[in-house]
């Protein structure tokens, strides 16, 4: 009680307050009412012309502030809405674009450039086990047919085997897919080696430096495996047109013509099966390159008009 008494007692010894002034009534109104706390009335008879003025502001930043709150609640699930609204075709744009690439990718290799997978070292060193290369279908798709030296692939059906082995429909055509892209091992009727000798020629083996001589030339062959010789077997053959002579660059494990030398078609491959020429290794990266051309062929004569005046001497294996 006595502080409360003492806090509002005026000094005797200060001036006496000035009388308001009538003119500055309303300024004086307005500055109370903007620094009355919150709650408290802004004119003295507690009417707040002044506090509702406050307290009107008040709301609307209130409301204003939810208002944008909404706004901006609604523009997010408009936004969830519509990245909902895109999920579905995002997946359906994916899915019909990788098919769409599988598709191409199975034109490309039917057409014009099919992945094949090296299966077994009958090739080396020119082509190695696991190796990925190209094969060119349009080679011989204009009229070119193989030639001496090219390295081949072709499809064995009636020359390196009699019968294509039979088997699941369903899975034999997921096969054909994955070997057609390179991701499986190929056919058991899909062979790959190197032409020796085309239609008219005569092959022999061997000369007496071991040497195989083509219509008469001896062809040295710096694409064979270090210490294989050129055949172990011997072989006097002439090659019927439309048809090639193939030979593996590693001889001594390559099962080729010489092995079919006594079934049907001599062992043989007819051109009208070769499916193309081996142009690229496309895998591994390590070994990505060309598959080099050969000119061990190049001094070699064509086969002469009328034939070969002297008839192969033996064809079997001896």
């Amino acid at each position: 009680m006595d502080t409360e008494a003492q806090h509002t007692e005026r000094d005797p010894s200060s001036p006496a307050d000035p009388q308001p002034d009538p003119a500055a009534d309303d300024g004086s109104r307005s500055v109370r009412v903007s620094g009355a706390p919150a709650g408290e009335p802004g004119t003295p008879d507690g009417s707040g012309a002044g506090s509702d003025d406050g307290g009107g502001d008040e709301d609307r930043d209130r409301g204003g502030d939810e208002d944008r709150n909404r706004d901006a609640d609604g523009d997010r699930e408009a936004d969830g809405d519509r990245d909902g609204a895109g999920r579905g075709p995002s997946w359906r744009r994916t899915g019909l674009t990788g098919a769409a690439c599988v598709v191409f990718l199975l034109l490309l290799s039917h057409f014009v450039a099919q992945p094949f997978l090296i299966p077994s070292g009958s090739m080396e060193p020119t082509l190695q086990v696991g190796d990925r290369i190209l094969v060119n279908k349009l080679a011989y798709r204009f009229g070119s047919e193989p030639r001496r030296g090219d390295v081949v692939v072709f499809d064995g059906t009636g020359s390196f085997v009699q019968e294509e082995p039979a088997g699941n429909p369903v899975t034999g055509l997921l096969h054909d897919a994955a070997a057609a892209l390179g991701l499986a091992a190929p056919d058991e009727t899909d062979f790959v080696k190197r032409v020796v000798g085309v239609g008219g020629d005569r092959v022999v083996c061997c000369d007496g430096d071991g040497r195989i001589t083509v219509n008469g030339t001896r062809v040295q062959e710096p694409y064979l495996t270090p210490g294989d010789r050129p055949s172990e077997v011997p072989f006097d053959i002439v090659v019927p047109p439309g048809t090639l002579w193939v030979m593996g660059d590693h001889r001594s494990q390559s099962s080729d013509s010489r092995d079919h030398l006594g079934s049907p078609g001599g062992g043989m491959v007819p051109v009208d099966k070769v499916v193309g020429r081996a142009d690229w290794i496309a895998w591994p990266f390590g070994r990505w390159t060309t598959v080099t051309e050969t000119d061990a062929y190049d001094s070699v004569p064509a086969p002469p008009s009328g034939g070969h005046g002297v008839g192969p001497r033996g064809s079997g294996h001896g």
